[in-house]
């Protein structure tokens, strides 16, 4: 199979002319995907190009100029710079940015997620409903893990959701989410989760030489109950078996809001020899990924990789180094699809999965009202690259 052209043949009238607001802390990542959309419009052949209808179609950057800027107080503005009227417009954020500082009164505050969806919606109200249509591109979903609720808590998710919609977003795009039925709570408008995993794989096949990928050699783990589908989609597409570990928990005690774990039970057939491949959602404190490949260790496994979509490494990285040390794990792959501190893209274990070619597809294919549907399931892309490693294509 040839490799996947990255020019994409869209010949249907874009929605509007495009733009995209990186907001702060997501602005290498939009630097990223803006290169993408003007390489790939510059070399575009289109009988199309010149008429009104793709008016501003090839510019030297789609990036509009916008800011918040913040009062001593700590209150802030959103300020767009530039017309966004009948724009095709797509705003990225990443919550997850911690590193961003602002003055509170005199003390540097850190941003939290609060404030980057503050900044949001700064933003939101400013375009004013000006632009043809809103598209928030939010890869770490707000609130995603208060996504249910146990007796009298809030539901901040959904609730976000609909703040989202009635401040006039048409479409959310974000990856991974943590549990997609969230999307209920706006059931009339646009919500697309989108999974990783042929740049997990990828990564992978490029960094590590030598590896068997067959129900042999090779199986795929979910941590957890709730990540079976992410598991059985990767053991599917690349014919390994799977095997699953479900968390025994003290439902008598609640240590930092949940209830702590006590073991992690394993259900799966002999793992014995083979490589083992964790796939989750997140990495937050990295102790459950941790324990799961320790009890996978003592199974006799081969070597441990781990996926995980957003790497938050809340406790540090010592622990991860120290398993890297022992043997525990071999690699541990995450996007940067959220903030990457410089030590972690400095770790020997460490794979980064750049998800910005990915994302700039999608964003072109949306502008131009087509189907994302290959995009959103890239199975030959997987097999393509699966067939190159055994045959030795790969750099």
């Amino acid at each position: 199979m040839n490799r996947r052209e990255e020019k994409r043949n869209l010949e249907t009238i874009p929605v509007g002319s495009l733009g995209m607001i990186p907001l702060k802390g997501c602005h290498k990542l939009g630097e990223k995907v803006d290169y993408y959309l003007v390489k790939w419009r510059t070399e575009r052949e289109s009988e199309h190009k010149d008429s009104l209808a793709f008016s501003g179609y090839q510019r030297n950057t789609y990036v509009l100029d916008a800011d918040v800027p913040r009062f001593g107080s700590g209150e802030g503005k959103g300020v767009i710079k530039e017309s966004v009227r009948g724009t095709d417009l797509y705003i990225l954020v990443d919550i997850a940015n911690y590193s961003l500082t602002y003055s509170l009164c005199g003390h540097e505050n850190h941003m939290s997620p609060d404030d980057h969806y503050q900044d949001l919606k700064r933003i939101i109200a400013a375009v004013g409903g000006k632009a043809r249509r809103i598209t928030v591109i939010m890869p770490y979903l707000y609130e995603s893990r208060q996504h249910k609720r146990s007796a009298r808590e809030s539901l901040d998710c959904a609730l976000a959701l609909q703040e989202m919609v009635n401040m006039g977003v048409d479409n959310i795009i974000t990856f991974d989410a943590h549990d997609p039925r969230v999307q209920n709570a706006i059931p009339l408008h646009g919500f697309e989760t989108v999974q990783p995993a042929y740049q997990f794989i990828k990564g992978l096949l490029t960094h590590v030489k030598g590896l068997q990928i067959d129900s042999d050699h090779m199986m795929v783990i979910s941590p957890d109950e709730g990540g079976m589908t992410r598991a059985i989609y990767i053991a599917n597409v690349l014919g390994l078996d799977m095997g699953m570990f479900y968390k025994r928990r003290d439902y008598t005690r609640v240590v930092n809001g949940r209830n702590p774990i006590i073991a992690h039970e394993f259900l799966g057939s002999n793992i014995e020899g083979k490589d083992m491949v964790i796939i989750d959602d997140m990495i937050s404190s990295g102790e459950s990924v941790l324990e799961v490949a320790a009890a996978l260790k003592e199974r006799k496994a081969g070597k441990i990789f781990v996926f995980s979509t957003f790497g938050l490494f809340t406790a540090g990285l010592e622990r991860f180094d120290k398993a890297y040390e022992d043997g525990t794990i071999c690699r541990v792959l995450t996007t940067n699809l959220i903030y990457q501190t410089p030590e972690l893209l400095s770790r020997e274990w460490y794979i980064d999965c750049d998800m910005s070619k990915y994302i700039a597809y999608i964003i072109d294919t949306l502008n131009h009202d087509a189907s994302i549907s290959d995009l959103l399931n890239p199975v030959e892309r997987i097999q393509s690259i699966v067939t190159r490693y055994h045959a030795g294509e790969l750099a």
